[in-house]
């Protein structure tokens, strides 16, 4: 009979120790990717490579910390990395719906509209000022006068006609009129009516003749009018030009090397000769209202809309973006409702994300992004471009709802997504262009290798956080807690879990039972604490399972023996938590040829891992048992009390040596519990969740009472995967409970049934009396009577 030692307590868990480790933050060398060598070799190369294409998609699931471990990393590059330009918008004054874009250096974004902003005041303490002048008024009356006397010469021909035919002429502002002379006085309307009628006729034809000569004589009026106004605009635009030279003089020295800075101020004085005569001409009184709304024109006009201004001494941008929207993301323009009517400008051009990442790295959810329409298109339409154009989504569907056209704005930058490997395969089998675009992966692995450098780096890790967040620091023995906890989550002994935000977050909670306890250093005992009290936060529905199997709702027994029933072991993950529980599988067999029944299969609850499983125990019974007759056999195995969906073979050992018990009769020890995967020679394997299994039967049989006789069976391959909590270790160092560690079938059968299993000889018999032998001959009398029965029925 093989014997099968229980495992010590001592190897139930991983106990770490790290005396003479120095554990002082300040000789940590920074970290900010843990154990991650192969992402971040990957995302160095991908930060790298500036030719096109070379974006990056982060790969590893959430939770192990992803966004900040990267943009820390970026932050730490990108600060040695000169800054990109800053970009501004600004009125466009031949086409106002195609706003152009202005290229400033970095930092200038601030300045260059301060400078604007004081070439509007300095406009506004000039004009209208300027046309009050002494010099500009005598050049203006000079240019009148000459008008003037060109219309009293005219005037003056007619007057000496007039005067030959005895008639006065009039002139009234604009107006010319006629009278009669007599007796050298002009007559006025009542003495002309008394008129005789001859002398009337005649004073009208002269009048006619004069007016015509008056048209004749005038017939270059329009003329000199238009030569006026030529000569006044020509005036206005010298008199502007002499007073603004010297407020653009310093500007264009200051910004001489800038060609968008020069052009746009070349614009802006171009413009101004339309705009100075229009809103700041000299008005006939003096209103702070009209002062203001001067100011708003002009600020409406040139002050330049600085879209990102980007600092020298932060070197690249790195953007995350958390919501992803298009608008969010390629950036959008603003309306106000104006008497009615939504209108727009230029200064109402909101940036993006792409404008502010642009230069730099832009950090994606790509589930988010994803998530929302016309994105994921734009994106990659930007990226091939290379430029960044703000514009509506919907016009591609007939939805109008821009009135601008901003110039594009050129786009340099290198995107992360980061998102789990679910959506990296889609988009690579759904998407042609994905691979061109992303050509980097970087996957983080979901364990992290724990030895003495990465221990360092933890605890350091673990400090920092501590100092960062305002928590209380660790003592040796917190983070020796901490990696524990964090061996545990990543079922290995050899294994952090990348899960690191976890344990940060552990951090913060053990940090509140510090404070509590008025201590000033966060020790082991508060990260218990803080582990127990999620577990009891967590633990309703768990607590509720063992209650029902302590009343009998669930038929669980914990002593005695019985044929074809045993104690199997599954793990129930509900929420963000996962137990462990003991469920009985049963077994029935009887003659037949129907073969192993999975009753869960035949209902539709075992999913495929389970239905495989199941399907190997053929395969198993076949190999070992029915070498010299056919196997035939009816039998079903159903977990008991189970009303969902079941998955995994870590079962199929239980479900074996369960159908052995009831093949051949020979009782299992309900005193035990077991789980593992087997394979067709019955060969123990590993499998997952082993530290909740232990846990959750423990927890039944301490309820009920350790007597010494209760244990648990776990695959050999899982002897590396036990954290187990400290109570069950405690009741293992006092004999009151055992962990055994089984390679193969066999041993499993003795440790239950406390009988022989029996190893065959060179003929491939096994002992007699033995498991394997009742086995044998159980299986070779249900064939014969299986043949029998067809030799019946071929006779009849």
């Amino acid at each position: 009979m093989t014997t099968v030692s229980k495992l010590p307590a001592e190897a139930l868990k991983l106990h770490i120790d790290l005396t003479g480790v120095d554990l002082e933050e300040a000789s940590m060398p920074h970290a900010p990717i843990l154990g991650q060598a192969r992402a971040q070799s990957a995302l160095e190369f991908g930060v790298a490579m500036t030719r096109p294409g070379y974006n990056i998609y982060v790969m590893g699931e959430p939770g192990i910390g992803r966004l900040s471990m990267i943009s820390q990393h970026l932050t730490a590059i990108a600060e040695q990395q000169d800054a990109p330009p800053s970009y501004a918008y600004a009125d466009n004054f031949q086409n106002p719906r195609e706003p152009v874009a202005i290229e400033l250096p970095p930092e200038y974004g601030a300045v260059f509209s301060a400078d604007i902003e004081h070439l509007i005041d300095n406009l506004l303490a000039t004009f209208p000022a300027a046309f009050e002048s002494p010099t500009y008024q005598q050049k203006k009356t000079s240019i009148e006068r000459h008008f003037n006397q060109y219309y009293n010469n005219a005037i003056d021909l007619v007057d000496q006609k007039a005067l030959a035919m005895s008639i006065a002429l009039f002139r009234e502002s604009e107006q010319i009129s006629f009278a009669p002379i007599r007796e050298g006085k002009a007559l006025d309307d009542n003495q002309f009516t008394q008129l005789p009628q001859a002398e009337r006729d005649t004073f009208h034809k002269q009048v006619e003749e004069l007016e015509e000569y008056l048209s004749d004589v005038l017939l270059e009026l329009p003329q000199w009018r238009r030569a006026l106004v030529e000569k006044i605009k020509q005036l206005d635009n010298d008199t502007i030009s002499l007073a603004i030279e010297p407020l653009f003089a310093e500007l264009n020295d200051k910004y001489q090397n800038f060609d968008d800075v020069i052009t746009y101020l070349a614009e802006i004085d171009k413009n101004l000769r339309n705009t100075i005569p229009e809103y700041l001409m000299p008005g006939r009184t003096i209103d702070p209202r009209e002062f203001a709304n001067r100011r708003q024109v002009l600020t409406e006009l040139y002050a330049p809309n600085i879209l990102v201004d980007n600092k020298l001494e932060h070197g690249a941008p790195v953007i995350h973006e958390p919501h992803p929207t298009y608008q969010n993301l390629f950036g959008r323009i603003e309306y106000v409702s104006e008497q009615g009517t939504l209108v727009t400008n230029y200064r109402r051009i909101c940036a993006g994300s792409l404008h502010r990442a642009n230069g730099g790295y832009l950090v994606l959810d790509a589930e988010k992004m994803l998530t929302y329409p016309f994105v994921w298109e734009g994106l990659k339409r930007a990226l091939q471009a290379g430029k960044i154009e703000i514009e509506s989504p919907y016009s591609e569907i007939g939805i109008n709802t821009i009135t601008l056209k901003p110039e594009v704005i050129p786009l340099n930058v290198k995107v992360i997504l980061v998102g789990s490997r679910d959506i990296y395969y889609l988009l690579e089998e759904l998407d042609s262009e994905f691979n061109e675009m992303f050509r980097i992966l970087a996957d983080f692995d979901h364990y992290i290798p724990r030895d003495a450098g990465s221990m360092k780096q933890f605890a350091a890790l673990m400090n920092r956080h501590a100092k960062d967040s305002g928590a209380k620091p660790l003592t040796r023995a917190a983070i020796e807690a901490l990696i524990e906890h964090s061996c545990r989550l990543s079922e290995n002994q050899h294994h952090f879990s990348a899960r690191i935000t976890e344990s940060l977050d552990i951090i913060g909670e053990a940090s509140l039972f510090c404070a509590k306890a008025k201590l000033d250093r966060i020790d082991r005992q508060q990260i218990e604490e803080a582990l127990a009290a999620r577990e009891f936060r967590n633990g309703r529905i768990a607590e509720i399972m063992l209650e029902e199997m302590l009343d009998g709702t669930i038929l669980i027994d914990t002593e005695g023996e019985a044929i074809g029933k045993i104690n199997g072991l599954t793990v129930l993950e509900i929420g963000g938590s996962s137990f462990g529980a003991p469920a009985r599988i049963t077994a029935t067999v009887y003659p037949g040829s129907r073969g192993i029944v999975d009753i869960e299969g035949e209902a539709e609850l075992g999913l495929a891992i389970h239905s495989k499983g199941v399907m190997i125990l053929t395969g198993y019974l076949g190999h070992t048992y029915a070498q010299q007759f056919p196997l035939a056999i009816s039998a079903s195995i159903a977990i008991e009390q189970s009303y969902g969906e079941i998955d995994g073979d870590s079962a199929s050992l239980a479900e074996l040596c369960c159908l052995i018990s009831a093949l051949t009769r020979t009782p299992i020890k309900q005193s035990f519990a077991l789980t593992g995967s087997i394979n067709q020679y019955g060969e123990a394997q590993a499998i997952g969740g082993v530290n909740e299994k232990i846990e959750g039967y423990f927890r039944l049989c301490k309820a009920r009472g350790l007597d010494g006789h209760h244990a648990v069976i776990i695959p050999a391959a899982n002897k590396r995967n036990l954290m187990l909590k400290q109570d069950v270790i405690d009741a293992v160092a006092k004999g009151l409970f055992s962990v055994y560690a089984v390679s193969n079938v066999d041993q499993t059968l003795e440790l239950l049934t406390g009988q022989l299993a029996g190893t065959a000889d060179h003929d491939g018999n096994y002992p007699e009396n033995s498991i394997n032998f009742k086995a044998i001959s159980r299986l070779k009398e249900i064939s014969d009577m299986a043949n029998a029965d067809e030799e019946k029925v071929e006779g009849a």
